[in-house]
């Protein structure tokens, strides 16, 4: 199943980027005025980035306002996408410092590497790979940061070993995603479209946390960013078509 899930996954962001980059509007199951993914990012954040990173986020919340970054620093963002995150984090660690954005799909980096030209990042580099194999070397990253895309993975153990691995000793993870509070029915979990657009794969609030602290991260904290109800998730559905 775990290739279906990436093949799945590949597809969806593929025609995402796709759509921004040929009309400047993005369609998708998960984004775009979802209560998922709207209104992560003040103003302020936006103002200057290139329309198209903003189009193009994916996300299920603001990763960088988790934590503090410092000038200097390395920073590595696993499924980077149209690199939102990516250019948000480059500011903060400025000229001296690096971000990495990782990305199995060519499209989005097409997308988000003219996203970098036109933000003229220069500080920024986007590599082609999967979050289940990260292409770096251990301990070569200060902070990894990550929005909305673990929950996509069939494998989450070893993206987040992976991250550990890449970490230098007290390097910090700050990732948002989907968790799940009570149960999730079978037939929404076999759901190859819900599974892109971040449902079907969540996982439990106690299970990520368990799988954080066995991957080796300590001093683990989950902190609610939204909370979703059965309105939000009717919703949801109408935008992925499952309704």
């Amino acid at each position: 199943m775990g290739s279906d899930i990436q093949s799945a996954v590949r597809e969806k962001y593929r025609d995402i980027a796709k759509s921004v980059t040929d009309s400047g509007c993005c369609e998708s199951a998960c984004a775009c005025g979802d209560p998922i993914s709207s209104h992560l990012y003040s103003d302020q954040e936006t103002r200057d980035l290139p329309a198209e990173a903003v189009t193009a986020s994916l996300g299920c919340g603001n990763p960088t306002a988790l934590l503090s970054l410092e000038p200097g620093q390395t920073v590595l963002d696993l499924g980077s996408g149209a690199g939102i995150d990516v250019l948000l984090s480059a500011r903060r660690v400025g000229p001296t410092g690096k971000v990495y954005g990782l990305d199995m799909t060519n499209e989005m980096l097409a997308l988000a590497r003219e996203n970098q030209r036109k933000a003229n990042a220069t500080n920024v580099e986007f590599l082609k790979g999967e979050i289940e194999s990260i292409p770096l070397p251990d301990a070569s990253v200060d902070v990894v940061i990550s929005n909305c895309v673990i929950n996509l993975s069939s494998d989450k153990d070893r993206v987040l070993r992976e991250a550990f691995r890449v970490l230098k000793p007290g390097g910090r993870f700050a990732v948002s995603d989907v968790v799940v509070r009570g149960s999730v029915p079978a037939d929404v979990r076999r759901s190859m479209e819900l599974w892109v657009g971040c449902i079907a794969g969540a996982l439990k609030e106690e299970e990520y946390i368990a799988k954080l602290r066995a991957a080796g991260f300590d001093d683990v904290q989950l902190e609610p960013w939204r909370v979703y109800g059965a309105d939000d998730a009717r919703s949801f559905l109408t935008h992925a078509g499952s309704t």
